[in-house]
């Protein structure tokens, strides 16, 4: 017991000993937080809790895995329970099944299987998917279950004519759902918390749950408030643990409001402050602490760190994004050269569109990198063609899987055929896997494809007979039976034959790390995957990722691009007071990120719908002093506005990072800049006259002074200014204002 808690500072001690009544533990960034909830379970078990009577629950597969990882190393008895809470409800709702009105096989449908079943279901009540389109409808059915409200509910609440035929939408969606045998993601929050009504069922859950552990208690949506506080009310021993600072998911339902008011709904509840910060030097939380405590949600902490000082954080501003990526390839490399590797650095940015120019520019610079995008690969075709025979295999009603895969490979079943069927199973009432097992009924069918149907019938009854193998030989043998495998193979690009075979590899690690390995539940596993999980420490490559995949991971070198107006803060931020502290919080958790180095980087110009418009730097950075400034020497820069700029940022540090980079100052008040929209021109114009008295055409070849030569790739202008885009030789790509550029025409 003694060596549990000797390593621990005493506010952590705190946190981890306290044993019954409600607790909430304000965790800042770094501050062990993990650590504090592991000792807490294995102190609890110490305390002679049976571990089956323990839950702690987070929110991604990867932050669960850790906790799994780090309880197993006590050497305490196992039986926690440590998930995600989509996890535990796919698992409550299995059990519970009947209670939940489910099959016990239910599929869990992805976002790809969500618009397919919602385009449907639109289609059946004659509306075009075209005027609501599924993304939307999906977007505003997910906030109608986040509040566990009900289609009827929204009915009554919505009366405009749009609204109306929203909850017609959500009610097809949900009738087709059911007739699938399927859940969304939402639904299975949702179905859980309703669930929890069930006063007998609520009471059970309590007795198996006495002591429930809620990570990262800020990202908590209504339906997961409802849940955790459902399976804590009668016992009231309720560990949230969670920093509002970190709040990030208002975007899809989570409620800030959950952890601030937890003191309301727990009045005697006990308060510990993480404060201290392990990972990050002073330098960094300073910045950290200057940008946050603008906001006003949240609760007032101060962070501290007993690391020595570090270097200076910077703030570096381009010409461009292509700029902008060389920038990073240079810092990236001097990293290296003072003995970082590549794998402790990792580049953020707001949306995923930003990673082109990055990744043009890595690979340019032969720098290894991975694109932390845990999704991806469970998005590609062959991927999810082999899904949907496993979802099969469990569920004959699952009609998005049958649809995808009853003539993949071709098996000569047409359209035609498919819409016959459908219709059939329609008109008739019965189970679609019933008239396809009972083909010869269909009248409308020729005989030729009948026989191909029954060839499909065969070929999923036939695999249905392995269900009881491990899940790797469940695969493989899938992909070989169904006719996936020669038709790959046959394949000149090898990367699907590969992709599948990283799939068996995936279920043969599952069935390694499984106690007891099912099938269902690992579809259930890669249905829920995250971003975050498919973040490879040891990949020895520099980390692409968004701010939010961001979320949960540190790295001693952080970049952070695009700090900019209308990225960070989002455009779509910039009317809701809540939204703009929401995008605070979301770079507070990018910086935060960082343990040693920290950048933040700027471009002046950045291109959006293949025109090149003037960006503003984010107005996060005006309130943030003590940044080493640097900018890189734009071709067209105009050093007579060097008077302009005066000390915003104190104290500035003046060190270049590279030779064509200078340091540089900013005003409070810089020019206003009237806002003006560039005019595209196309490529198959023929020329264009510029102020300063030269004529280009796309294609031309050009020499700069600086970048070299270099063919036209494009050309626009605005009332003041012509643009010119030009791909060099050395492999930039660059955006020049011709007034300025001086460059040489040679053809």
């Amino acid at each position: 017991m003694d060596e549990l808690l000797a390593k621990l500072t005493a506010a952590q001690q705190q946190a981890v000993t306290h044993i019954d009544g409600p607790l909430l533990v304000l965790a800042g960034p770094g501050s062990g937080k993990t650590r504090v909830i592991t000792h807490r379970v294995a102190h609890l078990i110490h305390q002679g809790i049976r571990p089956y009577n323990i839950l702690a629950i987070t929110f991604t597969n990867k932050a669960a895995d850790e906790m799994r990882q780090r309880i197993a190393a006590f050497n305490l008895p196992r039986g926690s329970t440590i998930c995600t809470f989509h996890s535990l409800a796919a698992r409550l709702l299995r059990e519970f099944h009947e209670k939940a009105d489910l099959p016990a096989d239910f599929s869990i449908y992805d976002d790809a299987d969500q618009r397919s079943a919602v385009r449907d279901a639109t289609k059946k009540i004659e509306l075009d998917p075209q005027n609501f389109p599924p993304a939307q409808m999906l977007n505003q059915i997910s906030a109608c279950k986040n509040d566990l409200e009900s289609p009827e509910q929204f009915a009554a609440r919505r009366t405009d004519f749009r609204g109306q035929k929203i909850a017609l939408i959500y009610s097809a969606y949900q009738k087709q759902l059911k007739q699938n045998g399927a859940l969304d993601f939402d639904d299975l929050l949702m179905k859980l918390a309703l669930l929890l009504r069930d006063s007998e069922l609520r009471d059970l859950l309590n007795q198996r749950f006495r002591y429930v552990l809620v990570d990262e208690y800020q990202d908590t949506n209504h339906c997961q408030y409802q849940i955790a506080r459902g399976l804590a009310l009668n016992h009231r021993n309720l560990c949230a643990t969670g920093d509002p600072d970190q709040s990030i998911y208002g975007w899809r339902g989570a409620d800030i409001g959950n952890i601030l008011a937890f003191e309301q709904d727990y009045p005697d509840a006990k308060i510990v402050r993480l404060e201290e910060n392990f990972r990050s030097t002073p330098q960094v939380l300073d910045l950290a602490d200057q940008l946050i405590r603008a906001n006003k949600k949240r609760k007032i902490k101060k962070l501290f760190t007993s690391l020595p000082p570090g270097s200076p954080c910077e703030l570096a501003e381009f010409e461009d994004e292509y700029d902008e990526a060389r920038g990073m390839t240079d810092w990236l490399q001097s990293l290296k050269e003072q003995n970082l590797e590549y794998r402790q650095m990792a580049v953020f940015y707001r949306v995923n569109s930003m990673s082109r120019p990055l990744e043009e520019a890595l690979r340019r610079a032969t720098i290894p990198y991975q694109i932390v995008r845990g999704v991806e690969f469970f998005q590609r075709k062959e991927i999810k063609d082999m899904i949907a025979y496993l979802r099969l295999l469990i569920n004959l009603s699952d009609q998005v899987a049958l649809k995808r895969v009853i003539n993949r490979p071709t098996r000569g079943i047409g359209q035609t055929t498919i819409g016959r069927i459908f219709d059939h199973a329609n008109s008739s009432g019965k189970d679609l896997w019933q008239i396809l097992n009972n083909i010869d009924q269909v009248p409308t069918l020729a005989n030729a494809a009948r026989t191909r149907v029954k060839k499909f019938v065969a070929i999923i009854a036939d695999l249905q007979k392995n269900l009881n193998q491990p899940v790797r030989q469940i695969v493989q043998t899938t992909y070989k039976k169904t006719g996936m495998e020669s038709l790959l193979k046959a394949d000149k690009n090898e990367d699907p034959h590969d992709n599948v075979c990283e799939l068996v590899n995936s279920a043969a690690q599952y069935d390694n790390d499984s106690e007891a390995p099912s099938l269902a539940e690992y579809l259930q596993q890669i249905a829920l995957v995250s971003d975050s999980d498919a973040y490879d420490a040891e990949s020895g490559s520099v980390s692409l990722m968004t701010l939010h995949a961001a979320k949960g991971l540190e790295f001693p070198a952080v970049l952070i691009i695009g700090v900019e107006h209308g990225l960070i803060p989002h455009a779509r931020s910039l009317d809701s007071e809540d939204s703009l502290e929401e995008e605070r919080r979301l770079l507070f958790v990018g910086i935060t990120r960082a343990q040693q180095k920290l950048r933040l980087s700027f471009a002046r110009r950045r291109t959006n719908q293949g025109a090149s418009l003037t960006t503003i730097r984010s107005e996060f950075l005006r309130t943030l002093q003590g940044l080493d400034f640097q900018q890189s020497l734009s071709p067209y820069e105009d050093f007579n506005d060097a008077d302009e700029f005066q000390d915003e940022f104190q104290p500035i540090r003046r060190n270049n990072y590279q030779s064509h980079h200078r340091p540089h100052q900013w005003n409070n008040s810089p020019k206003k800049s009237k806002k003006r929209r560039p005019t595209s021109i196309d490529d198959s114009q023929t020329s264009t006259s510029t102020r300063s008295d030269i004529n280009l055409q796309p294609n031309q070849l050009v020499r700069h002074p600086k970048f070299g030569l270099g063919r036209v790739k494009s050309i626009s202008s605005d009332r003041e200014h012509c643009f010119v885009v030009i791909q060099f030789n050395t492999g930039a790509r660059k955006t020049l204002d011709l007034q300025y550029a001086k460059l040489d025409i040679l053809d």
